[in-house]
């Protein structure tokens, strides 16, 4: 079927950093220019964001660091790809949540003027959610071809999810499931291992998201300054983020497994204190010596005959510096020594 044109339908797709429509950058760009007459015109390039692509990002859309280092920033792109699209109307899935306003914002941080005002927008995951409804009622009719008695009754409710799951587990068995990075597999399997991995791709360590495991299986903080930062990592360098995510407003479990984060770092910061503490004991004894006062063993020591005021070699000995021989002691002499001590 060809579409019906009055003027170019531009569709396109963004890979970016996060899903903050605010702060986060394009990493890629891919545009599908329908020209009224038919043909098609395809753009696509990569985009370096000028800020590191958080590693749950990356697992998403295969793009990292490494990837794009070497790519034009969008302020070098950006006047090529407002002329690519030209006064095209904008189509997209899930566009209008959120890759419009990302475009947008990247146009007007880098003041190129992208006219707004006379587009038009289809956006297909609208068609497909209101044609299609993703609600329990309308899964229930999907897989089981029927409807809900006393629907949004939590044991109605309940028993229905039990029901669609069986289902799907009839209906998916076999088939194929290709992720973004092109890896085939069979993920639908009546096994709670397989089921668990399939429905928990971000793999949460607290459920609301705010920390995630990277593919090394370590905590990491899924939002704010530190995004994409190993919990542990951000404590050795910032440990008043813990006190601050504990005074803030996170769901009590996120604050409990923060907990279990910060007691096994400060374990392992005590535990590498007491190492280096040995450590440095272990060196001191090496430095003083194997044997030390009273360790020293007696049989080591050599016992010397002690002499009590020993003459110098060098020095004359008493007879040799008086060769002479001694002179009786007379009246004048005793006279003498009297006159010179005053006695």
């Amino acid at each position: 079927m060809k579409l019906n044109l009055k003027r170019p339908l531009a569709f396109f797709d963004l890979e970016t950093t996060g899903v903050n429509v605010a702060s986060d950058r394009i990493v890629e760009i891919a545009i599908l220019k329908a020209m009224p007459d038919g043909t098609e015109i395809v753009k696509s390039m990569r985009i370096n964001p000028e800020m590191p692509i958080p590693l749950a990002s990356s697992l998403i859309h295969g793009i990292y660091d490494e990837h794009i280092k070497d790519a034009p920033t969008f302020r070098m792109v950006a006047q090529e790809l407002a002329d690519f699209i030209g006064d095209a109307d904008l189509a997209g899935y899930n566009s209008n949540r959120f890759d419009i306003p990302v475009l947008l914002e990247e146009f007007l941080r880098v003041g190129v003027d992208f006219d707004m005002s006379d587009r038009k927008f289809v956006d297909v995951q609208n068609i497909f959610h209101q044609m299609e409804q993703r609600t329990l009622r309308a899964a229930y009719k999907f897989y089981c071809d029927k409807d809900i008695v006393n629907a949004h009754s939590a044991e109605a409710d309940i028993t229905a999810t039990y029901h669609v799951l069986l289902a799907q587990l009839e209906r998916y068995k076999d088939i194929d499931f290709e992720d973004k990075q092109g890896n085939i597999s069979k993920p639908v399997q009546n096994d709670v291992d397989a089921l668990h991995l399939f429905t928990n791709m971000n793999k949460p360590v607290d459920f609301a998201g705010r920390l995630v495991y990277n593919e090394d299986n370590q905590e990491t903080f899924n939002f704010g300054k530190h995004k994409g930062k190993c919990c542990e990592q951000v404590f050795d360098i910032e440990p008043s983020y813990y006190a601050w995510m504990k005074q803030g407003d996170f769901p009590l479990y996120t604050k409990k497994k923060l907990d279990e984060i910060w007691l096994r770092w400060n374990k392992k910061k005590d535990e590498a204190k007491a190492a280096k503490q040995a450590q440095q004991a272990s060196l001191q004894a090496q430095k003083a010596g194997p044997e030390t006062g009273v360790e020293q063993s007696a049989a080591a020591v050599e016992v010397k005959p002690v002499q009590k005021n020993p003459v110098p070699a060098n020095r004359p000995s008493f007879k040799q510096a008086n060769s002479k021989p001694a002179k009786d002691i007379t009246t004048d002499m005793l006279e003498q020594l009297k006159m010179k001590f005053g006695k």
